[in-house]
Protein backbone atom coordinates (compact mmCIF):
# COMPACT_ATOMS: atom_id res chain seq x y z
CA UNK A 1 0.00 0.00 0.00
CA UNK A 2 2.81 2.11 0.69
CA UNK A 3 4.77 1.60 -2.50
CA UNK A 4 1.35 2.05 -4.49
CA UNK A 5 0.98 5.62 -2.27
CA UNK A 6 5.00 6.55 -3.47
CA UNK A 7 4.79 5.91 -7.10
CA UNK A 8 2.70 8.65 -8.33
CA UNK A 9 5.24 11.19 -6.69
CA UNK A 10 8.27 8.96 -7.87
CA UNK A 11 7.26 9.05 -11.27
CA UNK A 12 6.68 13.01 -10.68
CA UNK A 13 9.71 13.75 -9.04
CA UNK A 14 12.17 14.78 -12.34
CA UNK A 15 9.53 17.06 -13.34
CA UNK A 16 9.61 18.68 -10.24
CA UNK A 17 12.93 18.70 -10.09
CA UNK A 18 13.28 20.73 -13.44
CA UNK A 19 10.06 22.99 -12.27
CA UNK A 20 11.81 23.58 -9.22
CA UNK A 21 15.51 24.69 -10.89
CA UNK A 22 13.97 26.53 -13.44
CA UNK A 23 10.50 28.19 -12.29
CA UNK A 24 9.89 27.97 -8.33
CA UNK A 25 13.26 29.12 -7.21
CA UNK A 26 13.70 31.79 -10.17
CA UNK A 27 10.37 33.16 -8.83
CA UNK A 28 10.94 32.66 -5.18
CA UNK A 29 14.62 34.28 -6.02
CA UNK A 30 12.38 37.18 -7.76
CA UNK A 31 10.22 37.90 -5.15
CA UNK A 32 13.15 38.40 -2.46
CA UNK A 33 15.36 40.53 -4.64
CA UNK A 34 12.32 43.13 -4.65
CA UNK A 35 12.77 43.89 -1.65
CA UNK A 36 16.45 44.85 -1.94
CA UNK A 37 18.51 46.90 -4.24
CA UNK A 38 20.52 45.07 -6.56
CA UNK A 39 21.70 46.66 -9.79
CA UNK A 40 23.50 43.78 -11.30
CA UNK A 41 27.17 44.22 -9.62
CA UNK A 42 28.05 40.49 -8.45
CA UNK A 43 30.80 41.69 -6.29
CA UNK A 44 27.74 43.24 -4.00
CA UNK A 45 25.57 41.25 -2.18
CA UNK A 46 21.67 42.72 -2.67
CA UNK A 47 21.27 45.02 0.18
CA UNK A 48 17.69 44.80 1.96
CA UNK A 49 16.10 47.85 2.04
CA UNK A 50 12.68 46.77 2.78
CA UNK A 51 9.76 48.84 0.87
CA UNK A 52 11.53 51.36 -0.64
CA UNK A 53 11.27 49.53 -4.46
CA UNK A 54 7.18 49.77 -3.86
CA UNK A 55 7.82 53.81 -2.73
CA UNK A 56 9.42 54.22 -6.08
CA UNK A 57 6.67 52.19 -8.13
CA UNK A 58 4.07 54.35 -6.46
CA UNK A 59 5.87 57.69 -7.44
CA UNK A 60 6.96 56.01 -10.61
CA UNK A 61 5.09 57.86 -13.73
CA UNK A 62 6.90 55.83 -16.40
CA UNK A 63 5.14 52.26 -14.24
CA UNK A 64 1.83 53.82 -14.23
CA UNK A 65 2.05 54.79 -17.72
CA UNK A 66 2.99 51.25 -18.71
CA UNK A 67 0.32 49.73 -16.21
CA UNK A 68 -2.03 52.09 -18.27
CA UNK A 69 -1.18 50.73 -21.54
CA UNK A 70 -1.20 47.05 -20.18
CA UNK A 71 -5.02 47.11 -19.17
CA UNK A 72 -5.84 49.08 -22.77
CA UNK A 73 -4.21 45.99 -24.50
CA UNK A 74 -5.82 44.02 -22.33
CA UNK A 75 -9.27 45.35 -22.97
CA UNK A 76 -8.66 46.05 -26.59
CA UNK A 77 -7.90 43.14 -27.83
CA UNK A 78 -9.33 40.04 -25.59
CA UNK A 79 -12.36 40.82 -26.33
CA UNK A 80 -11.75 40.76 -30.41
CA UNK A 81 -9.66 37.70 -29.80
CA UNK A 82 -12.99 35.84 -27.78
CA UNK A 83 -15.10 36.52 -30.36
CA UNK A 84 -13.89 36.76 -33.91
CA UNK A 85 -12.41 33.42 -33.67
CA UNK A 86 -15.53 31.85 -33.29
CA UNK A 87 -16.96 33.13 -35.75
CA UNK A 88 -13.86 32.22 -38.22
CA UNK A 89 -14.24 28.47 -36.59
CA UNK A 90 -18.02 28.57 -37.14
CA UNK A 91 -17.73 29.68 -40.94
CA UNK A 92 -14.66 26.98 -41.49
CA UNK A 93 -16.43 24.66 -39.96
CA UNK A 94 -18.66 24.33 -42.85
CA UNK A 95 -18.58 21.20 -45.34
CA UNK A 96 -17.47 23.27 -48.53
CA UNK A 97 -14.95 22.24 -50.97
CA UNK A 98 -11.51 23.57 -49.93
CA UNK A 99 -12.72 24.43 -46.92
CA UNK A 100 -9.31 22.91 -45.37
CA UNK A 101 -7.42 25.69 -47.57
CA UNK A 102 -9.11 28.59 -45.43
CA UNK A 103 -8.12 26.84 -42.43
CA UNK A 104 -4.73 26.40 -43.26
CA UNK A 105 -4.64 30.36 -44.53
CA UNK A 106 -6.02 31.92 -41.20
CA UNK A 107 -3.36 29.26 -39.01
CA UNK A 108 -0.83 30.82 -41.38
CA UNK A 109 0.12 33.67 -38.66
CA UNK A 110 0.37 31.68 -35.97
CA UNK A 111 3.50 29.44 -37.42
CA UNK A 112 4.99 32.67 -38.64
CA UNK A 113 7.62 33.92 -36.46
CA UNK A 114 7.11 37.26 -34.35
CA UNK A 115 10.17 38.76 -35.71
CA UNK A 116 9.37 37.91 -39.40
CA UNK A 117 5.66 39.83 -38.67
CA UNK A 118 7.09 42.39 -36.48
CA UNK A 119 9.10 43.42 -39.29
CA UNK A 120 6.78 42.99 -42.29
CA UNK A 121 4.19 44.94 -40.01
CA UNK A 122 6.78 47.46 -39.80
CA UNK A 123 7.05 47.83 -43.57
CA UNK A 124 2.87 47.61 -44.02
CA UNK A 125 3.17 50.66 -41.15
CA UNK A 126 5.84 52.59 -42.42
CA UNK A 127 5.36 56.43 -44.12
CA UNK A 128 5.63 54.97 -47.47
CA UNK A 129 4.34 51.60 -46.85
CA UNK A 130 1.18 49.66 -48.10
CA UNK A 131 -1.17 51.12 -45.60
CA UNK A 132 -0.43 54.26 -46.60
CA UNK A 133 -0.69 53.84 -50.10
CA UNK A 134 -3.35 52.98 -50.15
CA UNK A 135 -5.40 55.41 -48.49
CA UNK A 136 -3.19 58.03 -50.54
CA UNK A 137 -4.78 56.16 -53.47
CA UNK A 138 -8.48 56.30 -51.87
CA UNK A 139 -7.60 59.87 -51.31
CA UNK A 140 -8.46 59.49 -47.63
CA UNK A 141 -5.05 61.59 -46.91
CA UNK A 142 -2.23 63.19 -48.22
CA UNK A 143 0.52 62.61 -45.78
CA UNK A 144 -0.57 59.53 -44.59
CA UNK A 145 -0.94 58.15 -41.28
CA UNK A 146 2.05 57.73 -38.47
CA UNK A 147 1.37 54.65 -37.33
CA UNK A 148 4.37 53.78 -35.48
CA UNK A 149 5.86 57.23 -34.52
CA UNK A 150 2.48 58.90 -33.03
CA UNK A 151 1.49 58.40 -29.30
CA UNK A 152 -2.34 57.95 -30.60
CA UNK A 153 -1.88 55.28 -33.02
CA UNK A 154 1.59 53.39 -31.63
CA UNK A 155 -0.18 51.04 -29.17
CA UNK A 156 -3.25 50.20 -31.40
CA UNK A 157 -1.22 49.87 -34.51
CA UNK A 158 0.77 47.08 -32.24
CA UNK A 159 -1.99 45.25 -30.83
CA UNK A 160 -3.23 45.20 -34.23
CA UNK A 161 -0.84 42.59 -35.05
CA UNK A 162 -1.40 40.63 -31.99
CA UNK A 163 -4.97 40.27 -33.20
CA UNK A 164 -3.60 38.95 -36.43
CA UNK A 165 -1.23 36.24 -35.27
CA UNK A 166 -3.79 34.80 -32.52
CA UNK A 167 -7.11 34.74 -34.59
CA UNK A 168 -5.61 31.48 -36.13
CA UNK A 169 -4.72 30.13 -32.91
CA UNK A 170 -7.98 30.55 -30.96
CA UNK A 171 -9.98 29.49 -33.79
CA UNK A 172 -8.26 26.18 -33.80
CA UNK A 173 -9.53 25.64 -30.26
CA UNK A 174 -13.04 26.64 -30.87
CA UNK A 175 -12.98 24.52 -33.62
CA UNK A 176 -11.98 21.33 -31.92
CA UNK A 177 -15.20 22.70 -29.75
CA UNK A 178 -17.52 22.97 -32.37
CA UNK A 179 -16.45 19.21 -34.21
CA UNK A 180 -17.58 18.10 -30.69
CA UNK A 181 -21.51 19.54 -30.53
CA UNK A 182 -23.46 16.62 -32.22
CA UNK A 183 -25.29 17.20 -35.36
CA UNK A 184 -28.88 15.90 -33.91
CA UNK A 185 -28.67 19.19 -32.32
CA UNK A 186 -29.20 21.18 -34.62
CA UNK A 187 -31.85 19.35 -36.32
CA UNK A 188 -33.80 19.00 -33.57
CA UNK A 189 -33.16 22.86 -32.67
CA UNK A 190 -33.83 23.45 -36.62
CA UNK A 191 -37.47 21.67 -35.66
CA UNK A 192 -38.23 24.21 -33.28
CA UNK A 193 -37.29 27.46 -35.43
CA UNK A 194 -33.99 27.94 -34.81
CA UNK A 195 -31.97 28.30 -37.71
CA UNK A 196 -29.52 30.03 -39.91
CA UNK A 197 -27.84 32.33 -37.84
CA UNK A 198 -29.89 31.78 -34.69
CA UNK A 199 -28.72 28.03 -34.32
CA UNK A 200 -25.44 29.58 -33.16
CA UNK A 201 -26.95 31.53 -30.73
CA UNK A 202 -29.49 29.11 -29.15
CA UNK A 203 -27.38 26.00 -29.38
CA UNK A 204 -23.57 26.84 -30.81
CA UNK A 205 -22.58 29.79 -27.68
CA UNK A 206 -24.10 28.06 -24.94
CA UNK A 207 -22.32 24.56 -25.50
CA UNK A 208 -19.47 26.41 -26.45
CA UNK A 209 -19.10 28.72 -22.83
CA UNK A 210 -15.71 25.80 -21.63
CA UNK A 211 -13.63 27.28 -24.89
CA UNK A 212 -14.97 30.89 -24.74
CA UNK A 213 -13.67 30.84 -20.98
CA UNK A 214 -10.58 28.78 -21.92
CA UNK A 215 -9.89 31.44 -24.57
CA UNK A 216 -10.51 34.50 -22.79
CA UNK A 217 -7.81 33.36 -19.80
CA UNK A 218 -5.47 32.39 -22.23
CA UNK A 219 -5.97 35.80 -24.38
CA UNK A 220 -5.86 38.03 -21.06
CA UNK A 221 -2.45 36.04 -19.77
CA UNK A 222 -1.08 36.97 -23.83
CA UNK A 223 -1.91 40.05 -23.68
CA UNK A 224 -0.66 41.17 -19.81
CA UNK A 225 2.72 39.71 -21.20
CA UNK A 226 3.27 40.74 -24.43
CA UNK A 227 6.40 41.91 -25.57
CA UNK A 228 7.88 40.74 -28.86
CA UNK A 229 5.65 42.92 -31.20
CA UNK A 230 6.35 45.67 -28.82
CA UNK A 231 10.46 45.53 -28.94
CA UNK A 232 10.54 44.71 -32.92
CA UNK A 233 8.44 47.68 -33.68
CA UNK A 234 8.27 50.71 -30.97
CA UNK A 235 10.51 49.55 -28.46
CA UNK A 236 8.25 51.03 -26.10
CA UNK A 237 7.82 54.49 -28.03
CA UNK A 238 6.88 57.37 -28.59
CA UNK A 239 7.26 58.95 -25.48
CA UNK A 240 6.19 55.31 -23.87
CA UNK A 241 2.93 55.18 -25.22
CA UNK A 242 3.42 51.45 -26.34
CA UNK A 243 5.47 50.67 -23.67
CA UNK A 244 3.81 47.48 -21.44
CA UNK A 245 4.59 46.32 -18.34
CA UNK A 246 6.95 43.29 -20.26
CA UNK A 247 8.60 45.83 -21.68
CA UNK A 248 9.23 48.40 -19.00
CA UNK A 249 10.83 44.95 -16.61
CA UNK A 250 13.18 44.46 -19.78
CA UNK A 251 14.57 47.69 -20.07
CA UNK A 252 14.40 48.23 -16.13
CA UNK A 253 16.79 44.80 -15.76
CA UNK A 254 18.77 45.16 -18.61
CA UNK A 255 19.49 48.62 -20.01
CA UNK A 256 19.17 50.52 -16.50
CA UNK A 257 20.76 47.37 -14.77
CA UNK A 258 18.07 48.11 -11.90
CA UNK A 259 17.22 44.49 -10.93
CA UNK A 260 15.85 44.55 -7.69
CA UNK A 261 13.17 47.22 -9.20
CA UNK A 262 12.49 45.26 -12.03
CA UNK A 263 11.94 42.47 -9.82
CA UNK A 264 9.09 44.70 -8.10
CA UNK A 265 7.69 45.39 -11.52
CA UNK A 266 7.67 41.75 -12.03
CA UNK A 267 5.45 40.99 -8.86
CA UNK A 268 3.04 43.54 -10.08
CA UNK A 269 2.72 41.61 -12.92
CA UNK A 270 2.60 38.64 -11.37
CA UNK A 271 -0.47 39.61 -8.68
CA UNK A 272 -2.53 40.83 -12.22
CA UNK A 273 -1.90 37.54 -13.91
CA UNK A 274 -3.10 35.86 -10.49
CA UNK A 275 -6.00 38.36 -10.78
CA UNK A 276 -7.21 37.26 -14.18
CA UNK A 277 -7.01 33.21 -13.68
CA UNK A 278 -8.85 33.58 -10.42
CA UNK A 279 -11.08 35.48 -12.01
CA UNK A 280 -11.40 32.97 -14.41
CA UNK A 281 -12.02 30.41 -12.00
CA UNK A 282 -14.74 31.93 -9.67
CA UNK A 283 -16.53 32.52 -13.31
CA UNK A 284 -16.43 28.97 -14.14
CA UNK A 285 -17.60 27.92 -10.61
CA UNK A 286 -21.02 29.88 -11.25
CA UNK A 287 -24.03 27.88 -12.06
CA UNK A 288 -24.38 27.63 -15.98
CA UNK A 289 -27.41 30.11 -15.80
CA UNK A 290 -25.06 32.69 -14.42
CA UNK A 291 -22.39 32.31 -16.59
CA UNK A 292 -21.68 34.60 -19.54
Amino acid sequence: MYRQRLTPYLFLLPALLILGLTVFYPALQAFYLSFTRYEYDITQPPLWIGLENFRRLLSDRVFWKTLTNTLIYLIGVVPILVIAPLGLAILVNQTLPGIRWFRAAYYTPVVISMVVAGIAWRWLYAETGLFNQLLRALRLTQDGIPWLTSPNFALFSVMAVTIWKGLGYYMVIYLAGLQSIPADLYEAGAIDGSDGWRKHWDITVPLMRPYLFLVAVISAISATKVFEEVYIMTQGGPRNSSKTLVYYIYESAFQDLEISYACTIGLVMFLLILTLSLLRLSLNRQPADLRF
